[in-house]
C-alpha cells in the first residue's frame, strides 16, 4: 500500500484537516486565491489610508501649483490664463516687497520663540511632573487640558481676557493707572500671540518629554548616583540623551505648526494688523482681497507654494541637525 493511499485513510478515519499535515499538498482551483492571508495582506491594509493621503493631500497641492500658473479669478465666468512665472515674479516685486519681507520676518520670529520656549518649558515641566503622585498627575492633566481646547475657543478666551474695554487684563492695569490696547498695540500683538500659542500646545510636548523620561532605565540614575554625579550631570549625561527622539519629534513639530500658523493669529488679531502679518495671513489677504487690494487667487497659489518650499526647507535642514545631534550626545 503507498504512502498516500495510507494517509487518505487515515485521514477518513480520525478527519485531519489537510492542512494540518506538512506532507500533503493541498490543491486549490485557479482563481480561488486568499489575497488577505498572503504576503500582501498587510500592504493591501495600506491602501485606504494612502488613498485618503492622495484625495486629500496629494491633488490639492498638485492642482495649486497648477493654478499658481495661472490668473484665476474667484469671479466666475472669467477665463483662466496661463501667465507662467509671472505670480512667483509678482510676490517679489516691488509692490509686495515689503509685505513680503515683514511676513517671512514675523514668521521667522513667531517660529523661533515658540519652539525655544515651548520646548524649555515642556522638559521643565515634564521634569517637575515625573513622578507617580497623585498631585503630578492632575498637574499633568492640568497643563495638558489647554491641548484639546480648539484654536477658535482658545482665541476666543484670550481675547476676551486681553480685550481693552472691560477686559481683566485691563482692570489689572487700571490698578496702577495703565492701559493697554493688548492685540491692537504693534509692539505687543505678536508677543501676545507668541504666549498664547505656547500656553496652548506646552501641554502636548510636555506629554512627549513625559513619556521619554518614564522610559528611561532607572539603573541609570542609581549607577550615576554611586558615582557621585550631581543633579545636573545627570540631567546632561542621562537625561537629555536618552530623551534626544523626544527633542527631536517635538522641535519638528513646533517649527513646522508655526511657520503655518493661521487659525490662532487671525481669531486673536485679524488681518489689519501688520505686526502679526505672518506668510499664511499673507496669503489669506491675497487670495480674497482686502480694502482696494483685489482678490488674486493665482498670486495666492504661487504665495502658498513659495510657503510650501520654505518650510519644506527648514524642516528638512532642522530634522538633518538634530538627528545629527541625536548621533552625537
Amino acid at each position: 500500500m503507498s504512502t498516500s493511499t495510507t494517509l487518505r485513510k487515515q485521514r477518513r478515519n480520525n478527519k485531519v484537516h489537510p492542512t494540518s499535515d506538512p506532507a500533503v499538498k493541498v490543491n486549490r482551483r485557479p482563481g480561488s486565491t486568499n489575497i488577505f492571508g498572503g504576503p500582501w495582506a498587510p500592504r493591501i491594509g495600506f491602501i485606504p489610508a494612502f488613498g485618503f493621503i492622495a484625495f486629500f493631500s496629494l491633488v490639492p497641492a498638485v492642482a495649486t501649483l497648477a493654478l499658481s500658473f495661472t490668473d484665476i479669478s474667484p469671479v466666475p465666468g472669467i477665463p483662466i490664463n496661463w501667465v507662467g512665472l509671472d505670480n512667483y515674479f509678482a510676490f517679489f516685486s516691488p509692490t509686495l516687497q515689503s509685505q513680503a519681507l515683514t511676513s517671512f520676518q514675523n514668521t521667522v520670529v513667531f517660529a523661533v520663540a515658540v519652539t525655544v520656549i515651548q520646548n524649555v518649558l515642556a522638559l521643565l515641566v515634564a521634569i517637575l511632573l515625573n513622578q507617580n503622585s497623585r498631585f503630578a498627575r492632575f498637574t499633568r492633566s492640568v497643563v495638558f487640558l489647554p491641548s484639546v481646547l480648539g484654536v477658535v475657543v482658545v482665541g476666543l478666551l484670550w481675547t476676551l481676557f486681553f480685550n481693552p474695554v472691560g477686559g481683566p487684563a485691563q482692570s489689572f492695569l487700571k490698578l496702577f493707572g495703565a492701559n493697554s490696547a493688548f492685540f491692537g498695540d504693534q509692539n505687543l500683538a505678536l508677543g501676545l500671540c507668541i504666549f498664547v500659542q505656547i500656553w496652548m500646545t506646552l501641554g502636548y510636548a510636555a506629554l512627549i518629554y513625559t513619556a521619554g523620561l518614564q522610559a528611561i532605565p532607572q539603573e541609570l540614575y542609581e549607577a550615576a548616583a554611586i558615582d557621585g554625579a550631581k543633579g545636573w550631570q545627570r540631567l546632561r549625561f542621562i537625561t537629555v540623551p536618552m530623551i534626544a527622539p523626544s527633542i527631536t519629534a517635538n522641535m519638528l513639530i513646533s517649527i513646522i505648526g508655526s511657520l503655518q500658523s493661521f487659525q490662532l493669529i487671525y481669531v486673536l488679531t485679524g488681518v489689519t494688523n501688520q505686526s502679526t502679518s505672518v506668510l499664511s495671513l499673507l496669503l489669506y489677504k491675497i487670495a480674497f482681497g482686502l480694502g482696494s487690494q483685489r482678490p488674486d487667487q493665482g498670486l495666492a497659489s504661487a504665495v502658498s507654494i513659495i510657503q510650501f518650499v520654505f518650510v519644506g526647507i527648514i524642516a528638512l535642514l532642522a530634522f538633518a541637525y538634530l538627528r545629527r545631534r541625536e548621533n552625537q550626545l
